[in-house]
């Protein structure tokens, strides 16, 4: 009756044929979803308690193979943690939610550093002042640098102020009739 069976089922697609001494859970319930859809035929229904034994008696075809007790008597889990002997026994939720205080950076905050480094203070102090002589310094060598200079350019300024007006007094052509006429130049 088996090798009958075995043969009507085999082309029918989604329609599996497992002998009952080599079943897996791969089987029964691929990708872990259990509810597939299961025909067992009376013989081996029969030759799952030889095979795999009951709760009461050990296995005939596996040495020492009992079948596992289920561990919680109600499986409702739900339902049993939200009992009355369970939520007594449980502490109590907590309310007030415990943040931990946002760090400041100590590079970006005088305060913060100062609390980590007492000497920070005295060290930013002295930077300061030596940076304010570095830039007095440094303002001096080029005022050193540039007064010859400015006496120099002022000299310069000077003569080309003289030849411009050396220039412009013997370039006066106003007191030629036409050539005040072509400049438009009312006397």
């Amino acid at each position: 009756m088996g090798a009958k069976l075995e043969k009507a089922l085999r082309n029918i697609p989604g329609v599996d044929v497992v002998n009952v001494e080599r079943l897996n859970l791969l089987g029964l319930a691929p990708g872990g979803h259990l509810g597939r859809f299961i025909i067992w035929t009376k013989s081996a229904f029969e030759k799952l308690d030889s095979i795999y034994g009951s709760f009461e008696k050990p296995s005939e075809k596996k040495k020492g193979y009992v079948l596992p007790r289920a561990k919680m008597v109600n499986a409702d889990l739900a339902r049993n943690i939200n009992s009355d002997e369970v939520q007594s026994a449980v502490r109590p939720i907590k309310k007030e939610v415990k943040r931990a205080p946002m760090k400041k950076n100590p590079l970006k905050n005088l305060n913060t550093m100062l609390k980590l480094n007492p000497y920070a203070k005295t060290a930013r102090r002295m930077a300061l002042l030596a940076e304010a002589q570095r830039v007095k310094a440094k303002k001096e060598k080029l005022e050193k640098k540039r007064k010859p200079i400015a006496k120099e350019a002022a000299a310069i300024k000077a003569a080309g102020k003289a030849w411009y007006q050396t220039m412009i007094s013997d370039g006066n052509y106003t007191e030629f009739e036409n050539f005040s006429k072509w400049l438009d130049v009312s006397q």
